[in-house]
Order: structure tokens, then C-alpha cells, then sequence
């Protein structure tokens, strides 16, 4: 179903990918899950590998390889090899993002290299209590203070929490404007800025997701992005990237799961035959194969319009909604067809489904990409007066 999306480069590339999964990650998943965090030295050795921030261009460190489709390698091979708590694709494709566009020359020649080093971990701070997708909900506010920034407030559920460096953190710069939004460059050590406890999740054992206090946190100049006033209209520019990022996992984590569940129902026994001879159990993979195929194919389609630049909020929402919901049922199918060795947490599908329930929420839940795909079609309460062309494919 893939045919003519990776060429013959693609593919070396994901040959190299998939030994350093095998032989750096995997060995020490189970220790991580365990710790609930990965190990630092990993970044660094994903560094030497050229894993990180590969859109970089190289005065900064990085390769100047834009295709999308490097990073796709690199998050199916990960799910599929590595472990899905380890979020490469946040440091490199979520957070360095903001820096590479919005940074002065001067904040990328001073972050970006050790960011593709693997020496500083990037994080992202938005969410708060009561404010997740609602963004003009947000209580964390920065106070111009002439040469600075005082930064108050805190944030929640924040991925790399413990183990970060650097943080994009967003906050309000004027009170009464709702959307008037900065973001700010938070360094470890910065006084007034502490860590909470490591938060305990349903999945996703092995990503330290923690609290994230800012007291008096003197933030200067030099580490603003861009305009402070615009931070709200940076965090939408950057979002359909991020659903994009979703999608490519929730589809690979729910691809491994199928194949997992194929091998099982194969060998299990039951009533003198296999599980899988019995008619219902064929019918259900096949839904399953027809399901991740129409994802695939749409996931892949919508990496390729990134690619040129032609990838727009409303199809991001499409693809993330579709390949979180997909994976939600794929997974919650393979559990089943295990019967009692799918709620064991010897059995891979059993943490791979408490994974993947998540996916429906974050970056945007499943009510909110359905009302910004409702809205695309012309279905918006704001704009009664509409005019005809809703609904027409993008």
C-alpha cells in the first residue's frame, strides 16, 4: 500500500534506524518503563546517530534534510523496535521547530547545536489546569520588566518534564488581552523555575510527563521568540505539524499491534483449531487490515503535502482525528483477540493498549479536531451567514 512513498534512500536509512532501535533502545525499554524515564545518554547517542533535529540546517549541527519522511522512519521504527515513551519526535520535530523559525540568529547559534548534540532536552510548556486546548484559558502570565520577563505561573502534564533543559513555555503578556500570548525560553537552573513530581500515568510508563513552577522567573530579552504579543498565532502555525507527528505514531503503534495480534491468533489454539480459523476472527482482521491501510494511506498523503508545504490545520485535524480513532479500536480489537493473555502485562498489546489511549487527547482532542474539521466545512455557528462551497475535499 506504500509503494513510491519511500525511495531506495528512505529505506538505507531506515535499515540504519532500526539497528540503533534494536541495539540502543530496546535493551534498556524495560528498565525505563520501570524508572519512568529514559536514560539522558540517549539523546546524546540518537545525536551520533544524526537522529535529531535532522531538518537543521548544518551551520547549526544538523543535516539540512527537511523530508518529513525521515522523521516518519524514525517514529515507526521506534514504536516498533524502541519504546513509545521515548519522544525524539518531540525534541526534534515539535520543539526545535520554534527555535529554528522563530529564533534570532543569535538564540539558534547559542540552543540548536547542543539541541542536535542530543546535550540539551527540549520540552514545550502550554498546558495548565483548566487550560488545555483552550488556549485563551491560560492563567501563566509574563510581566515586561524592562531588560526581562517575569514569568508566574504553572504548568501540567509536560513531556521531558524531568529531564529537560530547555522549555518553549507560553504565557500571557497582557491580562486582559486573552490571546495576547509570549513565548519564553526557560533554561534549567534558572532561579525560580522548579520541577513538580514525575506524574503517574495510565501508559507511556518510560516519558517523565511532570509539573512544570515558575516563581519570579527572570526571563531576559535574548530568550523571547519572536513577537510576545503573537505567541498565540506561533502556537496554531506550529500545531498541524505536531497533529502530523500524531498521526504517524498512532498508526505505527496500531500497525505493530496488528502484527503482534496476527502472530498470536495464529499459534493460540482453542476447541482443536487456531484462533485464527475461526470465521469471525478472519473477518475482524481483515476490518483491521481495510482500517490501517485507509490511514496509512492518508497519513503518508498528508506527509507528502507537508513536504510541500501544502498541509493545511483542517487536513492535519482529518489525519490526527482518523489515525488516533483507528488506533483506538485496532488496539482495543487485539486485546480482545488475545482473550485473558491481552490483560497481562507480560504480553506487549497489554501496555501498547493502555499507550494508546492518550492519542485521542493530546495535541488537541477528538471533540476538538471534529469541530475544526466541522468548521473547515463550512459548519461554524460564528458565520451563519456562510456562504455555499463548505464541505468540498482539501
Amino acid at each position: 500500500m506504500r509503494q513510491g512513498h519511500f525511495d531506495d534512500d528512505h529505506e538505507i536509512f531506515r535499515e540504519a534506524t532500526r539497528r540503533f532501535f534494536c541495539n540502543e533502545i530496546a535493551p534498556h525499554a524495560e528498565a525505563w518503563r520501570a524508572q519512568g524515564q529514559v536514560d539522558r545518554e540517549v539523546y546524546r547517542k540518537a545525536g551520533e546517530q544524526g537522529l535529531l533535529c535532522m531538518f537543521l540546517d548544518p551551520a547549526y549541527g544538523g543535516a539540512g534534510v527537511e523530508d518529513f519522511r525521515y522523521e516518519q522512519i524514525v517514529m515507526e521504527e521506534n514504536f516498533r523496535h524502541g519504546d513509545a515513551g521515548l519522544f525524539l519526535h518531540l525534541h526534534s520535530r515539535l520543539v526545535a521547530p520554534y527555535i529554528a523559525v522563530l529564533g534570532t540568529e543569535e538564540q539558534k547559534q547559542r540552543f540548536l547545536p547542543a539541541c542536535v548534540r542530543g546535550e540539551t532536552i527540549l520540552g514545550i510548556a502550554m498546558t495548565e489546569t483548566g487550560a488545555g486546548s483552550d488556549l485563551a484559558g491560560m492563567r501563566c502570565r509574563a510581566e515586561d520588566r524592562g531588560d526581562h520577563y517575569l514569568l508566574n505561573g504553572q504548568k501540567t502534564y509536560i513531556s521531558n518534564g524531568i529531564i529537560g533543559d530547555l522549555f518553549v513555555v507560553a504565557a500571557r503578556t497582557d491580562p486582559t488581552v486573552p490571546r495576547q500570548i509570549g513565548l519564553f525560553l526557560v533554561e534549567r537552573g534558572m532561579e525560580g523555575f522548579s520541577r513538580g513530581r514525575r506524574l503517574k500515568k495510565m501508559g507511556l510508563d518510560a516519558q517523565d510527563t511532570a509539573e512544570l513552577f515558575f516563581d519570579n522567573v527572570r526571563v531576559p530579552k535574548a530568550n523571547v521568540l519572536g513577537d510576545p504579543k503573537r505567541g498565540f498565532y506561533y502556537l496554531m502555525q506550529f500545531l498541524a505539524e505536531e497533529r502530523l507527528l500524531g498521526a504517524c505514531t498512532y498508526v505505527a503503534n496500531a500497525q505493530v499491534a496488528f502484527d503482534i495480534t496476527f502472530d498470536f491468533i495464529r499459534e493460540r489454539r482453542m476447541f482443536g483449531q487456531t484462533v485464527a480459523d475461526f470465521q469471525v476472527n478472519r473477518f475482524k482482521m481483515a476490518d483491521m487490515r481495510t482500517e490501517l491501510d485507509v490511514a496509512q494511506v492518508f497519513v503518508d498523503t498528508c506527509v507528502r503535502r507537508h513536504n510541500a508545504g501544502q498541509l493545511t490545520a483542517d487536513m492535519a485535524a482529518r489525519a490526527k482525528l482518523f489515525a488516533s480513532e483507528v488506533e483506538g479500536r485496532v488496539l482495543d480489537e487485539c486485546v480482545q483477540l488475545h482473550g485473558g493473555a491481552g490483560y497481562m502485562e507480560e504480553y506487549p498489546i497489554s501496555r501498547m493498549y493502555r499507550n494508546a489511549r492518550v492519542s485521542r487527547i493530546f495535541a488537541g482532542s477528538s471533540e476538538v479536531m471534529r469541530e475544526i474539521i466541522a468548521r473547515s466545512i463550512g459548519l461554524d455557528p460564528r458565520k451563519k451567514s456562510a456562504g455555499p462551497g463548505g464541505g468540498k475535499a482539501s
